[in-house]
């Protein structure tokens, strides 16, 4: 592994120790400014990965090592995470875990083995606190799709489509609830019973750009459309649906599902990503968005074009339905686990800035904390008590994990990455670490994440 500075705008394969010439990465990231317009007249400044926001798709081989470059053209240093991806420690892309840094105007040159296939992501894990410029708020992600070995199955058109919120501000929450909002986006429709601060949008987009700015997605009648979704938020769930047409869920995470099913409607918590497969059998342009009308008036939603069909997107309003992980899984019990670990989520009333602060078994997250040891090779249950008045959508680092109980219902055969616990719920979860090291387990909700929610395993 290199690690070496560098100036913006210059040539990876130049950048080598002694001047020599270094052969190209297979992947290169470049950390940078990027001016988006997401609709007529409405500009926005972040931060992207080479260029784009989304950036650009990468594709790479299950079990066949990549080099990686990252370039840090922008003053911060910069930590780049594989969501999703089973690697080491030190590449995973974690300030907790000791993962290396991309320092500001830096370079950072490693390998990494890219496992398991399916739908991951790579993403800024950077902590932002109370500045809203920086970390999940900013648009460094982009899809990374890991081939499988054997062919993925039937389908005649591939589709990639990342949800993201822009222009975030502070709210105090009795002026939500004045609005009527009460916390729907996190799970909750009881009012908190302390004021807080709320992270609120002016606007939404889908793959950079708002309903209307960008180009439709294009399908002909009879086509099979696969769609990779990305819930690429800071901070909110979100709901999709496509009038007349229903989702055949194949893949929760990247990972094949044991019984697919078709739904009307798809639910994402932050960072979730969902495969599903549509038969194109309703010719006419519509809007693929979400039910909330307020955010699909505000960018939430693409158009869906078919062949020789014309006119503004048609919006049919959805029944409400509540998302099930359960019936995509098998009904049968998991096996009993080596050892069962509780994790009980709590909140602190927020001090004088107005922002909320988190636990899990009543400790806040502290770099000084030791570690909880677990054992490679063994079968451990996390139990996710949330005992708040939040949707917590939460995620293990370097493993996925099998869910075994939702809400009460046993389950089993459904790998994720990341799974919504709702207010006062519980979900259970398996997993068996394979690989040793620190990893981190944490709410993918930014602000959840930075005050507090979060915690370390190192596995021996």
């Amino acid at each position: 592994m290199v690690l070496a500075g560098c100036s913006a705008g210059a040539n990876p394969a130049k950048d080598s120790p002694g001047g020599k010439p270094r052969s190209p990465a297979d992947v290169t990231l470049r950390i940078g400014k990027v001016l988006m317009d997401i609709a007529k007249d409405r500009t926005i400044s972040t931060v992207g990965y080479n260029g784009s926001v989304p950036g650009p798709p990468i594709r790479l081989r299950e079990g066949v090592p990549v080099t990686v470059d990252l370039f840090n053209d922008t003053d911060a240093p910069e930590f780049v995470h594989w969501h999703g991806l089973i690697v080491p420690a030190d590449v995973d892309g974690a300030e907790e875990e000791g993962s290396l840094v991309v320092p500001a105007c830096g370079h950072l040159r490693y390998r990494l083995t890219p496992q398991p296939s399916g739908s991951r992501f790579v993403q800024t894990h950077a902590m932002s606190m109370s500045d809203l410029g920086r970390g999940a708020f900013t648009g460094q992600f982009a899809f990374t799709y890991i081939e499988p070995k054997n062919g993925p199955g039937q389908y005649d058109q591939e589709v990639f489509l990342a949800t993201h919120e822009w222009e975030p501000y502070f709210s105090a929450t009795e002026e939500a609830e004045e609005h009527g909002e009460e916390h729907q986006r996190h799970g909750s429709t009881r009012k908190q019973e302390t004021p807080h601060l709320e992270v609120r949008y002016h606007c939404f987009t889908i793959n950079g750009k708002c309903l209307g700015a960008g180009e439709p997605v294009r399908v002909k009648e009879g086509q099979r459309v696969l769609f990779h979704f990305l819930n690429a938020s800071a901070t909110e769930s979100v709901r999709l649906t496509l009038p007349g047409h229903r989702f055949q869920v194949v893949a929760l995470d990247g990972n094949p599902v044991p019984h697919p099913q078709l739904v009307d409607l798809l639910e994402l918590g932050t960072a979730e990503r969902i495969d599903a497969v549509v038969e194109m059998n309703l010719p006419g342009v519509w809007v693929l968005g979400t039910p909330r009308d307020d955010d699909r008036k505000s960018g939430m939603g693409i158009a869906i074009e078919y062949a020789n069909q014309a006119g503004p997107p048609r919006w049919v309003k959805a029944p409400h339905k509540a998302w099930d992980y359960t019936i995509f899984g098998e009904t049968r019990r998991a096996p009993e686990p080596d050892e069962v670990i509780p994790l009980v989520f709590g909140r602190i009333d927020p001090g004088p800035g107005g922002v909320e602060e988190w636990t899990i078994n009543g400790n806040k997250y502290d770099p000084r904390h030791k570690p909880r040891e677990l054992t490679m090779g063994k079968r451990y249950r996390l139990v996710f008590d949330n005992r708040t008045e939040d949707m917590h959508p939460l995620h293990l680092h370097r493993n996925n994990f099998e869910l075994t109980r939702v809400y009460g219902r046993p389950t089993s055969g459904m790998i994720k990455d990341v799974v919504q616990v709702k207010a006062f719920q519980k979900v259970e979860v398996d997993f068996t670490p394979s690989m040793k090291g620190l990893t981190l387990f944490h709410c993918h909700q930014q602000l959840h994440m930075d005050y507090g929610f979060k915690m370390l395993f190192n596995v021996t």
